[in-house]
């Protein structure tokens, strides 16, 4: 752990898992190293400035690239921030992108009474280089962290802060390179930092505590619907020990059912307990499973509605209900309740 002291009354702190931003060059390509993102922000004066607040920097020993992120990895991240939680005002999650919108949707549902601000970030571009876009992203992570008492996980990249569990990914090589398609911003970076206070998750009650509840990690996955899918492919997926399943539709939430054998997959996979979620291939757009016979035909095999869910989002969520020990029939009834702003109506159980 490195830190830095500062003149202001907050401290955040740093939980450093790996990714672009704290890579630097080798014969094979960038790749993560041990120490090197200190070594990087030492070396920059705006980090040392006393407009930020005080700030350590919790390396975590296995720096990962993010594409070899796994969902043990979400509960190490979430247990690091329950043990540390009385000691700073504010956490700033440093990840990779490829990622990052899997890991900010498990935080919050895995973080049970969250009252801080959970902010993750990283970079397209390493800190390293000259033109770098890891420099204002992380300086804003930190002042949003440390100052700003946003009770919840956000994803603050290319200006915005965005609600964790309603992010995804839309740029590969572009610097804007998430996007919250159903939910507006919870904040926007100009000359000046703007909370939309009215988007955000007002806190759970004083008496609710911080815990990380999951103590497993279930089998779950996501599979598309494609011209050409056949029967075989959805049985072979959706065999046990798969416990649940995104089904990533067409449109509002249709599949092919000209063949009755693929919809009976569907079908014998639910009476055996595994928990099929319906999200939509769409950037934008809410499931309405009834609005065609090709989705209603899907719901009478027990495939269940995800709303406007992102993909990111049903199947941490999934991850998050099966590892709490609950049963198909709950986590069905659950995955359509809205827990942390995952769905519209944007609004935490506890407040309905």
């Amino acid at each position: 752990m490195s830190s830095r002291r500062s003149m202001a009354s907050a401290r955040v702190c740093i939980l450093y898992t790996g990714g672009t931003i704290g890579m630097r060059k080798t014969p094979d390509g960038y790749a993560p190293a041990t120490g090197y993102l200190a070594q990087q922000m030492a070396a920059i004066k705006e980090f040392a400035s006393p407009a930020l607040p005080a700030y350590d920097i919790l390396e975590f020993p296995a720096l990962l690239d993010s594409s070899n992120m796994t969902p043990a990895d979400w509960l190490s991240i979430a247990q690091a921030i329950a043990a540390h939680n009385q000691d700073y005002s504010g956490f700033v999650v440093i990840h990779g992108t490829d990622t990052m919108a899997y890991t900010a949707s498990a935080l919050a549902f895995l973080l049970e009474g969250l009252r801080k601000p959970v902010v993750l970030t990283g970079s397209q571009i390493p800190l390293c280089e000259v033109r770098t876009d890891a420099v204002e992203n992380l300086i804003t992570a930190l002042l949003i962290a440390g100052n700003y008492p946003v009770p919840e996980v956000g994803l603050y990249f290319g200006g915005k802060l965005l609600r964790g569990c309603r992010t995804t990914k839309v740029n590969a090589s572009g610097l804007n390179a998430f996007d919250s398609p159903d939910y507006p911003p919870l904040g926007i970076a100009g000359i000046d930092l703007v909370m939309n206070w009215s988007a955000i998750t007002p806190p759970p009650p004083d008496t609710t505590p911080l815990q990380v509840k999951n103590q497993s990690c279930p089998l779950v996955g996501v599979l598309k619907v494609f011209p050409g899918i056949t029967p075989g492919m959805v049985s072979s997926f959706l065999r046990p020990p798969m416990q649940g399943a995104v089904l990533e539709a067409y449109g509002v939430g249709s599949a092919p059912d000209k063949d009755p054998a693929l919809i009976r997959a569907f079908k014998e996979a639910s009476d055996q307990g595994l928990v099929v979620v319906s999200v939509t291939q769409c950037r934008q757009g809410m499931v309405n499973m009834t609005s065609y016979s090709t989705g209603s035909n899907l719901a009478r095999a027990g495939v269940i509605g995800g709303q406007d869910m992102t993909t990111e989002a049903a199947l941490t969520k999934l991850f998050y209900l099966f590892g709490l020990g609950l049963t198909p029939d709950e986590v069905r009834a659950q995955m359509q309740i809205n827990l942390r702003g995952e769905l519209t109506p944007a609004r935490p159980a506890w407040a309905n």
